[in-house]
């Protein structure tokens, strides 16, 4: 597949050489000529100086034949624009943007452009590592509004049903892993000794999840 990716800072530069690694064609575009210094003469790719919404830079670059189209500028308007560019001018399906401003992310992200808010994604790896007890968060939507949380339990919740844990928490249980493995539950899906417990909650909620699941069901009390 081709790749256009506009912005070639760390992360474009990263991105363009993990994406030509796998055997993808790229192109990278960037106002300044200097910046694609980072991606090294080893960069069999395309490069393209120009402004990233600019339709004639786009075209050179590839845009009309790309599968995918990646935003990753220091600046949120331009990454916005060239990526709605990318979408509705040229027709890539897959586009994403990244934004500093989690605000943003959110409004962007219902026009219907995927965003990397990455303010907000940083902030959660930092507390993280932080506050290393309770709820580990993996992932947050643009909005941070929901988590996808690593969450410890009670030894007395296994053995239990996925599908009673949900009712009694009021949590989305969104996958188990068991022996190392990711696993999907389903309706028969019956939580075992050294689990690891993936749920989906509200992040104003995560408190009363972390204390719901540290203390034993209301059954066996």
């Amino acid at each position: 597949m081709h790749v256009v990716i506009m912005g070639c800072g760390r992360v474009g530069s990263t991105i363009a050489h993990s994406l030509e690694a796998a055997g993808h064609s790229v192109a990278v575009v960037d106002q300044n000529a200097e910046a694609f210094r980072r991606l090294g003469p080893e960069f069999a790719g395309r490069t393209v100086t120009g402004v990233g919404f600019d339709r004639d830079t786009l075209v050179e670059a590839g845009i009309e034949q790309a599968d995918a189209f990646a935003a990753v500028s220091s600046g949120d308007n331009s990454n916005i624009i060239s990526a709605r560019v990318a979408r509705e001018t040229f027709g890539v399906d897959n586009v994403v943007a990244r934004i500093y401003d989690p605000r943003r992310a959110e409004v962007y992200t219902r026009l219907g452009i995927p965003t990397v808010a990455t303010v907000r994604w940083t902030a959660d790896e930092m507390l993280r590592r932080l506050l290393p007890s309770g709820a580990h968060s993996l992932w947050s939507d643009p909005s941070g509004h929901v988590l996808l949380c690593e969450v410890p339990y009670d030894v007395r919740w296994v053995g239990r049903p996925v599908r009673w844990i949900e009712e009694q928490t009021g949590v989305r249980v969104a996958f188990v892993t068991r022996f190392g493995d990711a696993q999907l539950v389903t309706a028969s899906t019956v939580l075992q000794d050294g689990d690891l417990l993936q749920v989906l909650a509200p992040r104003d909620d995560l408190a009363r999840v972390e204390a719901v699941f540290a203390a034993a069901p209301e059954e066996a009390e």
